[in-house]
């Protein structure tokens, strides 16, 4: 199937930056939001995205280009006639199924329909469509212009030429396509889960404060940010949320249970950077000091060369990823998606240094199983180890 005409819904920053992205892969482009004010805002935050970025990205004829093929429509009616829409409206079950009923109808059975959706599960947003087979995930991460990662998301109605068809499009958009199963946090959200989760266990359990753990993770660890600055980056209201959905959609397992310490700070108000305060404070200037350059090349597991980062160093990096290599072993188990595919995932996703398999290679699933289970015994199940790192298999 050969997509030519692509509808955007929703003109927040990710229907904007998704909108972006197809007049740049030379699609004709519709975009529509029931807020005037919302769609005039993304018509122009893409024209001087498209200015902007004509110095570095693209040419100015690519930008003029991709200009014209930009239309805004005032009703989802306008959107017949669209080979494909891309649904990016706010998190919500019930209006993403009324949009995805609408657009059914307005588009007709030929149309493919993608969600953005980053914690609800598709097949939950297409239950009792008329064509399930259209409808599959496309969940690309924000800002998209910036971030390269695209998760194509199947149900088990998900037709093959759909997958394949939305496959070509993100690639057309320059982007890296991965293809993922219809489960709680897809791939990189659901791999995601213990950098933060552990990291506040490890704070919650006296190991070192917030902004240790953060130093550790980028020297040693090799991370561009630190567990609890990414927090206030993204935003502990917004990562809870995908923390809740995550939880309930996963059968509440104990190594995915929200932290009470994050609960506490966001019915606290304190939210990150976006409320001026979170694991940090943010005010003029920055909000920590520099690392040291102490010559070391993360990751790294060696205990000398932790122990210079922070006292605590030899327990935080080992323990994180040995909490990351248990939940890779437990995506793989679950077909989640390829290796090589969750590996991209956090590469691109979250601007991991290795992926989680690779991470997994370095500690070694034996060392891990040992550490878990000292864990287990001490702090519960939220620490039982995978079958499949029970097994050895690191990858």
């Amino acid at each position: 199937m050969r997509i030519e005409r692509i509808g955007v819904v929703g003109a927040g920053t990710m229907g904007t930056g998704i909108a972006l992205l197809s007049c740049l892969g030379r699609y004709s482009t519709c975009i529509h939001d029931p807020d005037e004010a919302a769609l005039a805002a993304a018509q122009s935050t893409i024209g001087e995205s498209l200015a902007e970025g004509a110095e570095k990205r693209w040419s100015e004829e690519d930008a003029e280009a991709a200009s014209g093929r930009l239309r805004q429509v005032e009703t989802l009616a306008d959107l017949a006639g669209s080979d494909l829409v891309i649904e990016a409206a706010p998190e919500g079950l019930d209006l993403k199924r009324r949009l995805f009923a609408d657009l059914a109808s307005v588009c007709g059975p030929e149309t493919i329909l993608a969600t953005n959706t980053s914690s609800l599960r598709v097949a939950d947003i297409a239950a009792g469509a008329a064509h399930p087979e259209t409808i599959v995930g496309m969940h690309f991460f924000n800002p998209p212009v910036l971030m390269k990662l695209v998760e194509v998301v199947a149900t088990e109605a998900s037709s093959p030429v759909a997958l394949d068809a939305v496959t070509e499009v993100a690639e057309e958009m320059g982007r890296t396509p991965i293809r993922a199963k219809d489960s709680p946090g897809f791939v990189a959200n659901r791999l995601a889960r213990p950098f933060s989760l552990e990291s506040l266990r490890i704070l919650a359990d006296g190991v070192a404060d917030a902004r240790t753990i953060d130093r550790v993770v980028r020297i040693g660890g090799g991370f561009r940010m630190g567990p609890f600055e990414l927090l206030d980056l993204i935003g502990l209201d917004v990562n809870l949320t995908i923390a809740r959905s995550v939880y309930e959609q996963g059968g509440r397992p104990d190594r995915w249970r929200p932290s009470p310490i994050q609960e506490r700070m966001v019915a606290e108000g304190r939210l990150g950077r976006k409320s001026g305060r979170g694991f940090y404070e943010y005010g003029a200037g920055r909000h920590r000091e520099r690392d040291p350059d102490l010559g070391i090349e993360g990751p790294t597991l060696d205990p000398s060369e932790l122990a210079r980062i922070d006292p605590a160093g030899p327990e935080i990096l080992p323990r994180l990823f040995a909490q990351i290599a248990n939940e890779a072993a437990y995506a793989l188990e679950d077909e989640v998606a390829t290796a090589a595919d969750m590996n991209t995932a956090m590469r691109l996703g979250f601007n991991w240094p290795l992926g989680p398999l690779e991470l997994t290679g370095l500690i070694g699933a034996e060392r891990a199983v040992a550490l878990l289970e000292g864990l287990r015994g001490r702090l519960g199940d939220a620490y039982a180890p995978a079958p499949r790192l029970l097994s050895g298999e690191d990858g």
